[in-house]
């Protein structure tokens, strides 16, 4: 059952496929290593063609954690999943990867209204899952402009994506890299 007020008339299976697709192609361009994490922020009503935060689909969010989860994993990539802002932008990871990186966990379970559909869908999904506050990921993925780059790494650099919209959402993107410093005598490769 769709939770906005107004029916829900998209592919979910498409928007599965070209989230997946986004994934797949910002960890091959980002070279995300085994291990590394990126970062999802989406809106399910921006995907829908609503305005962000209005018209929230558990289907929707269902079918784009469903299309991601596969990539990661394949990749051997870490997945976390950013909530909205009534969440403070708190973010789902697997209980042992904030425990490897010593996360803030915070106590809040997202809810369609609280965190929105995506982030809850990545939560019912996951194995053992929990909220942190803040991540410092090698790469993000932004679908309906959730604004993820606080959550990547400085330098941050934006990634041109073949796959432009899923659904009805804008999709952009961004990888990391080193700092570069020194000054006019440094050397950056050797």
């Amino acid at each position: 059952m769709n939770d906005a007020t107004e029916p829900l008339d998209l592919d979910l299976v498409r928007i599965r496929d070209r989230a997946a697709d986004a994934m797949r192609e910002l960890l091959d361009i980002a070279s995300v290593p085994p291990g590394g994490l990126v970062v999802l922020g989406a809106s399910s009503s921006e995907i829908r063609g609503e305005r962000i935060g209005k018209a929230g689909s558990t289907e929707i969010g269902e079918a784009v954690i469903a299309g991601i989860r596969p990539v990661v994993a394949e990749k051997g990539v870490q997945l976390a999943v950013q909530g909205c802002e009534h969440i403070n932008r708190a973010l789902v990871v697997e209980r042992d990867h904030a425990r490897a990186e010593r996360l803030e966990v915070v106590t809040v379970v997202p809810a369609l209204r609280a965190g929105g559909a995506v982030c809850r869908a990545a939560f019912e999904a996951a194995d053992d899952p929990v909220m942190v506050e803040h991540v410092v990921a090698d790469a993000g993925l932004d679908i309906g402009d959730t604004e993820v780059g606080m959550h990547v790494r400085f330098v941050q650099i934006p990634v041109r994506l073949g796959t432009r919209e899923v659904g009805d959402a804008r999709v952009t993107a961004l990888r990391s890299r080193p700092k570069l410093v020194g000054g006019e005598r440094a050397e950056y490769r050797l």
